[in-house]
């Protein structure tokens, strides 16, 4: 076992890693209004400048665990940043929204540092420590993107949206020397293949329901070409489940859901996901929206309206953390989802002014972080050590593709429920454009009330446990 220094020193260089990329990865949301009109295209378009970073992001997550538990969890997570760091250099130079979207899609491969940073800190930390180091790094999952809410909406205004990449570079650069230097190998290792065939089964899967979903607006639901997206979507997901059924060494092991509690984290994971980012999409363009719409705020003041979440997740994150080594994980997923679906509720009828959507997103933001905490470790505590790359992974993949599906949800809604606004001049009516309506709003909103209480319901499912008692990990309930 790692000493101490060393295990904290190691949960302060994957903390900072952590941040920044998920900082990056919400840093252009202030933005894609603004790259929308540069780039003269649509919401649902714009959308995929997040939806296809996190896609790969999510089948890159478990590929990058299987090779960290084969071949080494830093030798993968430093292959990972390279990756990242060539992806934000790319995006910053990006001549079209294709290019742009393409480069944020190579940036998901560093998404991949996620389980390999908390398969490495369940190696190195001593077992009653491990709710504590991971609720450090599972806080970064929501601190990372409130700052880049906050942060990304200066940079954005000031300087430009290329920016948000240009000085991502810069700074993914400084760290990845950082770990390449101070970063240890742990020693657990395995020696399964790569499901690659898995891999591109569910990444088809994936993108074909996303891209209905993105498309539903302009070219209808019950289109020949939806549905055929609809069909591509259900035999290649069908494909995939028999294959990794059959299979040895699978990119998803199925089996694992026969652990209850991996099961509860998976399930939970992919909601909460879906409902962070409908939360944050929702959020950016309707404070940015003109009134009557929306609030009316600049790209700076609509940052501002998410800077109360990043402290409120910065404190409640290590205190979660502590409390699941206390007491366990069931109790933290009642209170975050009861508080997630009052927070998210409270969007529908409490909106109408800044005071109100800080009030509305702190409650929200308190609700996930009190979920995503516990799920993680769930995981991590859950899986045989053999299993724990993979196995993370495979959560990542889960939860990511939950998140992927929330900015599509959010752009598609916008974009299907719009009201015409005109003005009056000269005794003539002129046409000013299409807003998205209070009822794409609404229906947002009242998706994540759904989801929170959809947790809730799979939370009761938990089967609870506390940290490590003289040397034994101690159940306290089923």
């Amino acid at each position: 076992m790692s000493s101490n220094n060393t295990a904290m020193k190691t949960l302060l260089i994957l903390s900072l890693m952590l941040i920044l990329i998920n900082y990056v990865e919400t840093m252009v949301v202030p933005a894609l209004p603004k790259i929308q009109q540069d780039f003269a295209t649509t919401a649902t378009t714009v959308g995929w400048v997040t939806s296809a970073y996190l896609i790969v992001g999510a089948i890159a997550s478990p590929i990058f665990g299987k090779l960290a538990d084969r071949y080494g969890k830093k030798k993968m997570y430093v292959t990972a940043v390279m990756f990242y760091i060539i992806a934000v250099g790319l995006a910053g130079i990006s001549p079209s929204i294709g290019f742009l979207i393409g480069a944020r899609a190579i940036q998901g491969l560093g998404y991949a540092v996620f389980p390999i940073a908390i398969a490495i800190i369940t190696d190195v930390f001593p077992k009653e420590r491990v709710a504590f180091a991971q609720g450090i790094l599972s806080g970064t999952l929501a601190i990372g993107p409130a700052l880049g809410l906050l942060i990304g909406s200066y940079v954005v205004q000031d300087l430009g949206w290329p920016y948000a990449f240009h000085t991502a570079f810069i700074l993914s650069l400084i760290i990845f020397v950082i770990s390449l230097k101070y970063l240890e190998e742990t020693n657990v290792r395995t020696m399964e293949r790569v499901d690659y065939q898995g891999a591109l089964l569910i990444g088809i899967s994936m993108a074909s329901v996303l891209i209905y979903l993105t498309d539903g607006p302009s070219y209808g639901w019950v289109t020949l070409q939806q549905l055929s997206l609809l069909v591509i979507f259900a035999i290649t997901l069908a494909i995939f489940i028999r294959l990794e059924q059959r299979k040895v060494e699978p990119l998803m092991k199925l089996s694992l859901f026969k652990i209850r509690n991996v099961m509860v984290a998976n399930v939970a994971g992919i909601i909460s996901g879906i409902s962070m980012f409908l939360m944050f999409i929702a959020i950016t363009y309707y404070s940015q929206l003109p009134r009557p719409f929306g609030l009316g705020l600049s790209i700076i003041q609509a940052g501002l309206l998410m800077s109360p979440v990043a402290i409120v997740m910065a404190v409640i994150g290590p205190f979660v953390g502590r409390m699941v080594s206390k007491i366990g994980p069931k109790l933290p997923l009642i209170v975050g989802s009861g508080i997630g679906m009052i927070g998210f509720s409270t969007f529908i009828f409490n909106r109408s002014t800044p005071t109100a959507i800080v009030e509305d997103t702190i409650l929200s933001a308190a609700g996930l972080i009190f979920i995503i905490v516990p799920l993680v470790n769930m995981i991590a505590v859950s899986l045989p050590p053999e299993s724990r790359g993979v196995g993370i992974g495979m959560n990542t993949l889960i939860r990511t593709l939950g998140s992927s599906i929330g900015p599509v949800i959010s752009t598609t809604l916008m974009d299907t429920f719009q009201t015409s606004y005109v003005m009056l001049f000269n005794n003539q009516i002129i046409p000013v454009g299409d807003f998205p309506s209070s009822t794409a709003f609404d229906i947002i909103f009242a998706i994540g009330t759904f989801s929170m209480l959809l947790t809730l319901i799979i939370s009761l499912w938990t089967k609870n446990y506390r940290a490590e008692v003289k040397g034994e990990t101690v159940a306290i309930g089923g």
